[in-house]
């Protein structure tokens, strides 16, 4: 499974995902490894930009942001992409995240 969170630092999840500048990529199988960083050109002024993220994630299966709109969830649907909303610290939101997967497949 390929995980992608919205994050300003690399360390927290913690921007809306149409102002994701920034998105941090895991892959999860017997155990998380990062990927990498994906940089996303953003405009400051503009809105409903959740959709440039998505199409960054297009390989992800999973992706995690602080909030995110109605337009972007439509479109994730589209791109067969699972929005979750979460936030703080990326590896509580990534262990948050793979134990309700692994609980609610057991």
């Amino acid at each position: 499974m390929r995980l992608a969170v919205v994050s300003s630092d690399g360390e927290n999840v913690d921007l809306h995902l149409g102002r994701g500048k920034s998105v941090f990529v895991y892959d999860y199988g017997d155990e998380l490894n990062f990927v990498e960083r994906r940089d996303v050109e953003i405009a400051e002024d503009a809105k409903h930009q959740g959709g440039k993220v998505i199409k960054m994630c297009e390989d992800c299966d999973v992706l995690i942001a602080v909030q995110y709109g109605f337009k972007s969830k439509i479109k994730a649907d589209n791109a067969g992409i699972k929005l979750v909303m979460d936030e703080g610290p990326i590896d509580e939101v990534l262990e948050r995240y793979i134990d309700h997967v692994n609980f609610m497949n057991s």
